[in-house]
C-alpha cells in the first residue's frame, strides 16, 4: 500500500514538472493564461482548413445502479464490481451510438458509481487521473499510472468503437500532510470528467469547481478551463452546477471560443425556472454555442432531462418521469455554429425595454416566492393587454394576447432582481410570465406541470443590467417549443409561427455575475488583453503568409 502511495506521489511530481506549474509566479500565470487564449484562437483558424461542417453527436441519459448505503468503505473489488455494472450499460449505449454514426458521446455525472458518499466511502471508487499532456492511452498502457481499471475500460470503449467518449469519474491526488490544506487522508478528491479520443487516448480532464452538496469531493484551487480540438470543432467541458457561474462556463465560450460544450450533469428539476431541458436549452441560445447535455435518470429525485441543443433551437431532447429506463439521443450538429447561416445575431437585452414608456402599472401588485426568491407579481386579468411590473431597477414589460382565457387558470407577470435563494451566491435578474398552481394567488410561483391556456401572441422584455440573459419557454407537460419563439435584436422574447401550445412559463433569466457574492473574477487584465491581441494578430499574419507561400 505504501509503495503504491509513493508511486502515485512520484507521478504527481512528474506531472507538475511536466506542466511547469508554479503557484508563486502570478505574472507568469497571467501570461500563460493569455497565451492559452491566443493559442485557442490560432488553433481555431488552423482547424477551419480541414474541419468538417457538421458532426453527429450523442448523449445518454443513464439510470444509475446505486451502491448500498454504508457508513464504512467497501473494498476496492466491490467498488469496481458496481462500477463495471454501470459501465456494462454505458458500453451498450456507446456501441449503439457508434453504429449510428456518432463521433462523440457524453455520459452523465455520477453515472459510474452514483452519489450519497462521504469522503471515506467514495475513496475505493477513485483512481489517479494524470494530466492529458502525459500522452496516455490506458487501453494500451494499463499499468502506467497504477491501478486504473475504470480508465482502461473507458479508453478501450472509445478505441474499439472509434468514438470520443466523455465519462464522469473520481480523481484522487496525493498531497503533503504538512500542507495545511491537505485533507487528513493525504489525498485531494475531485469530481472529474475525462475524455478519450478515437484511439483511446486521454485528451481532456476537468475537475468540477462549483460543487453542490458533495462532501466527498474537494474544490480545486481555481476554476479549470479545459478544451480540446477535433476535426469537427473545438470542445469545452464543465459539470452540472458550474453552468450557473461565470467561470469556467462563460470563459470557455467568450474567451476560448469553443464551438460545443460537453455537459454531464445530475440535475434535479426545479419548476418553474430551472428544469433541465428548459434552462440548458436557454443557456445554449443565450451563449450562442452547442450544448450536449447528459443527465442521470432517477425519477424519485426529479432527475431527468437530456438534450442536444444548438444556438438557435434544440436539436433533440428527452424528459421522462414515467419510466426508470435510460435513453440514447443522437443529432446532426454544426461543427462551427458561429459561421452557420442560422447563427443568431447579437442581442442588446435591454434595448427595447429601456427605450419604451412603461405600460401602466396595475394597482394590484403582490409578492410571491419562486425558489425562495421574493418576486413582484401582477395578474393578467384580461385576454389581451400590456403590463409592466418592476422590482428595484428591473422593469419587465409584457404584451400578450390569449386565444381564450381559461376561467380556472391564472397567469402573472413577475420580476426579481437580487441574490438568489438560500445560498445567496448568485445574482439573478428574472422577468417571467408564469402560470399559477391554482386561482389562489398565493400559489403563484409554485411548481405546476400542466396548462390549457394558449397564447396567440406574447412579447417579453426587461431593463436588464447584464448581457447574460437566457430565454426560456416551457409548455404543458414539460415540453420545449422548438421553432416557436425567437429573440429579437432589441431583447424582446416573442412567439412566432402562430399560436403556442399551452404555456407554463415564458422567462428571461438573467445572470449578473459581477454582483455574485464572493464572485470569481471573470475578466482579463489590460496588459493580458493587449498581449492577446498582439499575439493573435501575429498568428493570423503568419498563417496568411503560409497560405500565400
Amino acid at each position: 500500500m505504501q509503495q503504491r502511495a509513493n508511486q502515485t506521489q512520484s507521478l504527481v511530481f512528474m506531472e507538475c514538472m511536466f506542466i511547469g506549474f508554479n503557484r508563486n509566479h502570478l505574472t507568469l500565470a497571467m501570461i500563460t493564461s493569455s497565451f492559452q487564449v491566443s493559442m485557442a484562437v490560432f488553433a481555431q483558424i488552423i482547424l477551419h482548413v480541414s474541419a468538417l461542417d457538421t458532426f453527429r453527436a450523442a448523449v445518454y441519459e443513464h439510470a444509475v445502479i446505486l451502491p448500498n448505503n454504508t457508513e464504512t468503505p467497501v473494498s476496492q473489488d466491490d467498488a469496481l464490481l458496481l462500477m463495471n455494472k454501470n459501465i456494462d450499460i454505458l458500453e451498450k449505449a456507446v456501441k449503439q451510438a457508434a453504429e449510428q454514426g456518432a463521433q462523440i458521446i457524453v455520459t452523465p455525472e455520477d453515472a459510474i458509481y452514483g452519489w450519497k458518499f462521504t469522503r471515506e466511502t467514495i475513496f475505493p471508487y477513485l483512481e489517479y487521473i494524470p494530466d492529458p499532456q502525459v500522452n496516455w492511452i490506458p487501453c494500451q498502457q494499463p499499468n502506467r499510472f497504477g491501478h486504473t481499471p475504470v480508465q482502461v475500460r473507458l479508453s478501450c470503449l472509445a478505441k474499439n468503437n472509434s468514438i470520443y467518449v466523455l465519462a464522469n469519474i473520481g480523481d484522487k491526488k496525493p498531497c503533503n500532510s504538512r500542507d495545511s490544506t491537505c485533507p487528513p487522508s493525504g489525498y485531494y478528491q475531485y469530481n472529474t470528467n475525462v475524455v478519450y479520443d478515437t484511439q483511446g487516448k486521454l485528451v481532456a480532464r476537468y475537475h468540477k469547481y462549483h460543487l453542490y452538496s458533495e462532501p466527498q469531493f474537494d474544490v480545486p484551487e481555481k476554476p479549470e478551463v479545459v478544451t480540446f480540438n477535433t476535426t469537427f470543432g473545438r470542445f469545452g467541458i464543465f459539470t452540472c452546477f458550474d453552468i450557473l457561474f461565470h467561470d469556467p462556463a462563460v470563459t470557455l465560450v467568450k474567451d476560448f471560443q469553443v464551438d460545443t460544450v460537453l455537459f454531464p450533469t445530475a440535475w434535479m428539476n426545479v419548476l418553474p425556472l430551472l428544469t433541465a431541458i428548459e434552462f440548458h436549452s436557454a443557456w445554449a441560445m443565450g451563449m450562442g454555442v452547442n450544448l450536449l447535455v447528459a443527465n442521470t435518470h432517477h425519477v424519485s429525485l426529479r432527475m431527468t432531462g437530456s438534450g442536444i441543443y444548438a444556438p438557435h433551437s434544440p436539436k433533440v431532447y428527452y424528459y421522462d418521469k414515467e419510466t426508470e429506463l435510460g435513453k440514447l439521443l443522437l443529432a446532426e450538429v454544426d461543427s462551427h455554429p458561429r459561421v452557420s447561416p442560422t447563427y443568431p445575431t447579437a442581442v442588446n437585452w435591454s434595448a427595447y425595454a429601456t427605450t419604451i414608456k412603461p405600460f401602466p402599472v396595475q394597482k394590484h401588485t403582490f409578492g410571491g416566492l419562486i425558489s425562495r426568491d421574493e418576486f413582484n407579481f401582477t395578474e393578467l386579468f384580461e385576454n389581451a393587454g400590456n403590463l409592466t411590473v418592476c422590482q428595484k431597477e428591473l422593469c419587465c414589460h409584457l404584451s400578450y394576447r390569449m386565444l381564450g382565457k381559461e376561467e380556472n387558470e391564472v397567469y402573472v407577470l413577475g420580476a426579481f432582481t437580487g441574490l438568489h435563494g438560500r445560498r445567496r451566491r448568485e445574482y439573478w435578474q428574472v422577468c417571467t410570465l408564469v402560470k399559477c398552481k391554482s386561482t389562489n394567488l398565493t400559489t403563484c410561483g409554485q411548481p405546476v406541470e400542466t396548462a390549457l391556456t394558449r397564447f396567440e401572441m406574447f412579447s417579453l422584455s426587461g431593463t436588464f443590467g447584464t448581457e447574460y440573459v437566457f430565454p426560456e419557454v416551457l409548455l404543458t407537460n414539460i415540453h420545449l417549443a422548438p421553432g416557436k419563439f425567437e429573440v429579437l435584436n432589441d431583447g424582446r422574447l416573442v412567439n412566432k409561427n402562430g399560436s403556442s401550445e399551452p404555456i407554463l412559463t415564458v422567462s428571461l433569466f438573467g445572470r449578473w455575475y459581477t454582483k455574485d457574492a464572493l464572485s470569481i473574477s471573470g475578466g482579463t487584465s489590460n496588459a493580458a488583453t493587449t498581449y492577446l491581441l498582439i499575439f493573435t494578430s501575429l498568428m493570423i499574419i503568419a498563417l496568411q503568409n503560409t497560405v500565400m507561400v
